[in-house]
């Protein structure tokens, strides 16, 4: 196994290792790589549903997405993102994720790992974005850092967007809605795991700050937001057919890019995501 860093922001490619046939001492050394770089791209891939699900359960317990619409048919803790339609029925979500967050932070628990499997993947475009929120975190000034220690924020799944080109065309019925509740956790988060401070707050679910007028709450989220997202903290991941890739929604935002595919540039991946710990 040889793992090669994918930038200085965040990431490594993982090549010489079958995510398929992982012995116990193969997945340590996974696991301990997956800590230290937050991003990884495994390369070469032939995953199977039943091997995504078997490497997936090693990490903890999987969810079954709200949105059953676009689960997979046979392993419903599979969620197909894809812009195939098939038989006059969309085969996936086509533009899952296009906006800044980190997965599950609307839920008390959010998620801890998402593995993606490339199914499909065209010659270009499609990009996924990753932002190392420890990075964002500890650049952050000293005034800004000392402002925001103790504060918490309510999450909100498809918070409104004030952009058009963010967010995802889907309609929720009212027991997907009623699933979904606000939930608040701390701006500034403590991994379980490695002791490091991230910044938990998301472009687009993290709705306002506890316990402050709209205004001010506004005014610091924005401001957050405008730090994380500056193009120096973005690595822009290029998808290649057989890449497997997972992170640490604990440390890591992230935003899809396919709302920008045409439609003749077919995209199927499979996405599994290990729920995590409530966040402090």
């Amino acid at each position: 196994m040889k793992a090669n860093p994918l930038s200085s922001l965040i990431g490594a490619e993982v090549r010489g290792v079958d995510l398929e046939a992982l012995d116990d001492t193969g997945f340590e050394a996974v696991n301990a790589l997956f800590l230290r770089h937050q991003l990884l791209v495994f390369k070469d891939q032939r995953l199977s549903p039943e091997g995504q699900l078997r490497f997936s359960r090693r990490l903890g317990e999987l969810d079954i997405h709200v949105l059953a619409q676009y689960n997979h048919p046979d392993y419903p803790e599979i969620f197909v993102l894809s812009n195939e339609v098939k038989n006059g029925v969309p085969a996936g979500i086509a533009d899952g994720g296009s906006y800044w967050h980190s997965d599950f932070a609307f839920r008390e628990c959010p998620a801890k790992a998402t593995i993606l499997n490339a199914r499909l993947i065209p010659p270009e475009g499609g990009n996924t974005l990753f932002v190392n929120m420890y990075q964002a975190y500890e650049e952050l000034d000293d005034a800004t850092k000392s402002l925001v220690a103790g504060l918490r924020a309510i999450h909100r799944y498809r918070r409104k967007s004030t952009r058009a080109d963010e967010g995802t065309r889907v309609t929720m019925d009212a027991s997907q809605l009623a699933g979904t509740p606000d939930v608040e956790h701390p701006i500034v988060r403590t991994h379980p795991e490695t002791g490091r401070r991230a910044l938990y707050v998301h472009p687009g679910m993290t709705a306002e700050v506890s316990g402050w007028g709209e205004a001010e709450s506004q005014e610091l989220l924005e401001k957050l937001f405008a730090h994380c997202t500056q193009e120096k903290y973005q690595y822009a991941l290029q998808w290649a057919p057989g890449d497997v890739v997972m992170w640490d929604n604990r440390c890591v935002m992230h935003k899809a890019t396919t709302r920008e595919l045409p439609a003749s540039m077919r995209r199927t991946i499979h996405r599994t995501t290990v729920m995590g710990e409530r966040p402090v």
